[in-house]
C-alpha cells in the first residue's frame, strides 16, 4: 500500500505540480518528500484495511488528504488559462514539447499576482482573477515573440 500510494502521489505531482517536481529533484529531496507525506497517512489505510474497506477506496482517500496542500494548481489553471485564451500559443508549445516549461515560466512571471491575490479554489472560476493574469501573460508571450523564442502559428 505504501508504494502505491508513494507512486499515485509521485504521478500527481508530476502532471499537476511540476514546480514542486523539479524543486525535490534538485534537492535530490523526492524519496523523502513522498516517504514523509505517505506516512502521514498510513495509520488510517491501516484502520481501514483492517475493517475491510476496498484498497482502491482506501487509496482513493489517502491520495486526497495526500494531495490537499497541492490544490489547487497553479501550474494546471495557468495551463487551462493559456490553452482557453491563447491556444494557438498553447498548440505551439505543445508541438514543440515546451508546453511545461513555458507554463513554468508564465508561473514565474505571474507569481506576485497569484501571491496578492490569494490564489484558491475559488480563484479557478473567479472572472477577475483571470483578467489580472491575461495581461502578464500577454507580456510574458510579447517578450518571448520579440526574442524570437516564439513563433507565431499561421
Amino acid at each position: 500500500m505504501e508504494n502505491i500510494l508513494k507512486e499515485k502521489l509521485w504521478e500527481y505531482i508530476i502532471h499537476n505540480n511540476p514546480e514542486l517536481m523539479y524543486k525535490l529533484q534538485d534537492k535530490y529531496g523526492v524519496s523523502e518528500y513522498l516517504e514523509d507525506k505517505v506516512k502521514s497517512v498510513l495509520v488510517l489505510a491501516d484502520e481501514m484495511l483492517s475493517e475491510c474497506t476496498p484498497r482502491e477506496i482506501i487509496e482513493e482517500i489517502c491520495l486526497n488528504l495526500l494531495t490537499t496542500e497541492l490544490k489547487p494548481s497553479r501550474f494546471t489553471y495557468l495551463s487551462s488559462l493559456l490553452f482557453e485564451e491563447f491556444e494557438g500559443t498553447y498548440v505551439d508549445f505543445a508541438r514543440s514539447g515546451t508546453l511545461t516549461y513555458e507554463v513554468l515560466n508564465i508561473m514565474g512571471a505571474c507569481s506576485e499576482l497569484f501571491e496578492t491575490n490569494n490564489f484558491t479554489a475559488g480563484s479557478n472560476t473567479d472572472p477577475n482573477f483571470k483578467n489580472t493574469l491575461i495581461p502578464k501573460i500577454t507580456d510574458y508571450l510579447n517578450k518571448l515573440q520579440k526574442s524570437g523564442s516564439l513563433q507565431k502559428s499561421g
